[in-house]
């Protein structure tokens, strides 16, 4: 038996349940892995809440990225082997499965070899939050050295790996913060320009960091309203990626119309599943991470971990906006 973290009901993270489960053998095309650690996302409050992408199928089990050991393979012939330490990314569905439970059946080509650099908590602290990053700064614009990037949400797991990644780019990142007791912990992750959004205008502090040359671009999870004021902080032919919607349901997101015509800027979303669907751009994201572990440049920030019996505080916790970097479940082996 192991136990499972399931939930029965749409809500917020009371409805999770944790049952005992018996799991049975991979099929073809899947693996069975005992997980060591669970890395929490907001993409899986959202599923849960009946705000996501995609809709549960109750009893749905929840949880996109882990690390663990594969127990059991459902093909004879595969890359992997029985005990083999492996990461498990964000590529499949959560109305099929998921990996907050202490064995967790997977498709086997959501697995990839742990890198030796990390340990068993930070290896379920990469794939979502730098394959984001990457993939929404790599795909929208090439940088000029000291192009700025401007990053809101900048404490989040997202928003500390896209500070890396626009820093290994070639760009000037500037992180956005509601909070001013997180300033220092941004200057410590590496950002050179932190903004207290509560405190400062944040377009201008973007031209007076950029001297009124205006941000490259802007990498925006919140959505919403607010997307008007960000929108002043672009240069000419910016570009405003939106990856989230964290100003929640009831809130029109509007098109900067006027902003963009006066300066060309172009506004799109950004969904990282069918962009790593797409075989060469999975590759180069896997090589970009991949080099940067191992040349530094890139290293998660783990906020907080909780053990499994503790999953709806530790997503409780997620939520409440107080964690800096990656919130991460441990399950004991």
């Amino acid at each position: 038996m192991a136990c499972v973290v399931r939930f029965h009901q749409t809500g917020g993270p009371e409805v999770l349940q944790l049952v005992d489960e018996t799991i049975g053998a991979p099929a073809s095309g899947e693996a069975r892995v005992r997980i060591q650690s669970i890395g929490l996302n907001r993409a899986e409050a959202a599923y849960r809440s009946g705000t996501y992408i995609e809709q549960p199928v109750f009893p749905s089990r929840i949880g996109y990225e882990a690390a663990g050991i594969i127990e059991a393979l459902g093909d004879a012939q595969s890359e992997f082997k029985v005990g083999d330490p492996v990461c498990i990314l964000p590529e499949f569905s959560m109305t099929r499965y998921g990996v907050c439970a202490e064995t967790a059946i997977v498709p086997s080509a959501a697995l990839m070899k742990r890198p030796a650099e990390l340990n068993e908590i930070e290896a379920a602290a990469i794939w979502m939050p730098y394959m984001t990053a990457w993939g929404a700064l790599s795909a929208c614009t090439p940088f000029a050295n000291g192009d700025a990037v401007v990053i809101t949400a900048a404490s989040s797991s997202v928003g500390l790996a896209a500070i890396q990644v626009a820093k290994r780019l070639g760009a000037v990142p500037i992180a956005v913060t509601r909070a001013a007791e997180k300033r220092a912990a941004l200057i410590a992750a590496g950002a050179p320009h932190i903004i207290v959004s509560t405190e400062e205008d944040i377009a201008e502090r973007v031209m007076s960091i950029t001297q009124n040359k205006g941000a490259r671009m802007i990498f925006d999870p919140i959505a919403g309203p607010g997307v008007i004021d960000l929108a002043a902080a672009l240069g000419l032919g910016g570009v405003l990626v939106i990856y989230g919607n964290l100003s929640g349901r009831g809130h029109e997101t509007p098109y900067p119309y006027m902003q963009a015509m006066r300066k060309n800027l172009t506004m799109r979303p950004y969904l990282i599943f069918p962009d790593m669907a797409i075989p060469a751009r999975h590759a180069a994201a896997c090589d970009f991470i991949l080099s940067g572990l191992k040349d530094k440049s890139l290293k998660p920030v783990i906020a907080k971990t909780f053990p499994l019996d503790q999953a709806i505080e530790a997503y409780r916790y997620l939520e409440s906006n107080q964690q800096i970097g990656k919130v991460v479940i441990t399950v004991p082996g």
